[in-house]
């Protein structure tokens, strides 16, 4: 088992967005680098899997305009993974200083995205709380969950699907967000036992989770949780991550983190909440590589 970040050097020059081996200290526009990690563990009995991760998006000018999507989107069809992870945050946050885009806009320029075992997203906390459907129908709707309805990718809320891989199968099952009502001192919209509800006993099993604290409950259905939200901490000193927006401080802020043989990956994301600014944490395109344990 080992995680490891990386540069860009293999991923081409598209459209302006130049594969750099090195980043900048300081990044206040989404140019993503790229991050790899290789887990290999014995719950994992199929072939080889790569899976590509775009997380926390936050589509706003002009810190992350639909044209920058636009290039993230043809770069990560480049690596050519066999699934393609969304783990929420669509939307732009309500306090940064941006012009945010509608959730159809978004959502359009993600149906180019392509992978053989197909695109999944969940839904974040920006999601709900900057969504202005669902604040003026009381959460009884949202944009980003519509605009995905009528489109190729796949949103799991609470549910799980089987996909074939290799000649067998594994489940990839996907939570709300848990932070849907924070700011109304309510729990979330997420619902573990009702995400897990038809994945056999044993089986194979990933989960996508917005926030990463879910990985603190222990829950051993699923051998790998795939989660963004943090952004890293957006500022990282030396591996101190101040504000890192997680119950649990930095333990989960950012990377490949293994606790009683369960694996997170917590991806640093695409943009910015709060400042658009990120001190030694650039935006990153995460590559995740699953091997057969030994």
């Amino acid at each position: 088992m080992r995680g490891m970040a990386v540069g860009l050097p293999s991923c081409p020059r598209v459209a302006g967005m130049k594969a750099r081996r090195f980043f900048a200290p300081m990044t206040a526009f989404s140019r993503p680098r790229l991050v790899r990690y290789e887990i290999a563990d014995t719950c994992w009995t199929l072939p080889d899997m790569t899976i590509a991760i775009l997380s926390d998006l936050h589509i706003c000018r002009p810190w992350t305009p639909l044209s920058a999507l636009r290039r993230i989107v043809v770069v990560t069809n480049r690596l050519g993974a066999d699934l393609i992870l969304i783990p929420g945050d669509f939307l732009a946050d309500g306090n940064l200083a941006a012009r945010g885009e509608p959730a159809s806009a978004i959502v359009a320029e993600l149906t180019g995205l392509s992978a053989p075992l197909g695109v999944v997203a969940v839904l974040g906390n920006h999601d709900w709380w900057d969504c202005h459907l669902a604040r003026e129908t009381r959460f009884a709707r949202n944009s980003v969950a519509e605009a995905l309805a009528q489109s190729p990718v796949t949103l799991l809320s609470n549910s799980a699907m089987r996909l074939d891989h290799g000649g067998g199968d594994f489940w990839l099952a996907g939570i709300d967000s848990q932070r849907a009502l924070k700011r109304r001192n309510h729990r979330g919209f997420h619902d573990p036992d009702a995400a897990f509800a038809e994945v056999p006993k044993g089986a194979p099993a990933i989960l996508m989770a917005h926030e990463p604290d879910y990985f603190a409950e222990g829950d051993r259905r699923a051998f790998l949780q795939v989660s963004g939200h943090t952004h890293g901490g957006q500022a990282n000193f030396l591996g101190w991550r101040p504000l890192t927006p997680s119950a649990h401080g930095s333990r989960y802020a950012w990377g490949h983190i293994r606790e009683g043989g369960r694996h997170l990956i917590v991806s640093g994301g695409i943009g910015y909440s709060g400042l658009p600014l990120r001190i030694l944490q650039p935006p990153e395109i995460t590559l995740v590589t699953l091997r057969r344990g030994v």
